[in-house]
C-alpha cells in the first residue's frame, strides 16, 4: 500500500500523487468523518469539492459510505476489492474511527497493506492511522456520537503508522491554534508525532 497523507485537501504534491496512482483508478471516497455535521448543505458541498479535486487528477470517484456496511464486514470486504484508491477526507477523527470499527473497515484496511492500493486523505483521514487518538480531543470532540450513545469512544488509532499526525500546524486554518496545544500535549507526554502545515504531505511507498 502506498500513502499520500496531506494536511489539508490535495496538498502541494499533486504531481507526485499522479505518479502514485495505480492502474486501477477507481477511487473510494470515504466521507464519514463528516457524519457529526447537521449542516447537510455544507457537508454535501465539501464532498462535491473532494470529488472535483480527485476527478481532476484522473481518478474515477465513487462515494463509499461506511454506514451502509455497519455490521456487514464481509460485504464491505468484497466491495473494497473494486478500488485501487481509498481517499478519506477530514472531519471528526473520533466519528471516523467509530465508523471504521462498526463497518469492519479498520480490520479490512490492515489486511490490505501488501496490496497495490493507494491510501490518501487529509486531516481526520490521516490522523486515524496513528497508534492513538489521545491528544486529538483538544480539536475534535470525542463525545460526539452520531451512530448512537451506546458506543464508547475509541481512543486507539489504526496503528498503521507509529506516530500521531498533527495537521493544520501553524497554518491559515481555524483549528491551527488548538493544534499547537495538541502538539504541546504530545511533547509533554513524550509521544511520537509529526506536525504538518497545510500544503505539506507525507508520502510513503
Amino acid at each position: 500500500m502506498k500513502f499520500y497523507l496531506s494536511s489539508y485537501r490535495m496538498g502541494n504534491e499533486v504531481k507526485k500523487l499522479k505518479k502514485m496512482i495505480p492502474k486501477n483508478k477507481k477511487t473510494a471516497l470515504i466521507p464519514n468523518a463528516l457524519d457529526y455535521s447537521k449542516d447537510l448543505k455544507r457537508r454535501e458541498r465539501g464532498i462535491q469539492e473532494n470529488i472535483k479535486e480527485l476527478t481532476k487528477v484522473g481518478l474515477d470517484v465513487e462515494i463509499l459510505d461506511l454506514q451502509k456496511y455497519f455490521n456487514k464486514r464481509e460485504k464491505l470486504r468484497k466491495k473494497i476489492k473494486e478500488f485501487g484508491v481509498i481517499w478519506v477526507r477530514g472531519g471528526n477523527t473520533f466519528v471516523l474511527r467509530q465508523a471504521m470499527k462498526l463497518s469492519g473497515f479498520d480490520v479490512i484496511l490492515k489486511s490490505m497493506l501488501n496490496k497495490d492500493v493507494l491510501y490518501g486523505g487529509y486531516s481526520a483521514g490521516i490522523c486515524v492511522l496513528g497508534p492513538t487518538l489521545k491528544g486529538l480531543s483538544i480539536v475534535d470532540n470525542p463525545r460526539v456520537k452520531p451512530y448512537g450513545k451506546k458506543y464508547k469512544t475509541i481512543w486507539d488509532g489504526l496503528g498503521i503508522i507509529n506516530y500521531t499526525i498533527e495537521p493544520h500546524y501553524k497554518s491559515d486554518h481555524p483549528e491551527s491554534k488548538l493544534i499547537s496545544k495538541e502538539v504541546e500535549y504530545l511533547i509533554k507526554n513524550k509521544m511520537l508525532f509529526k506536525a504538518l502545515r497545510d500544503g505539506e504531505v507525507i508520502i510513503s511507498h
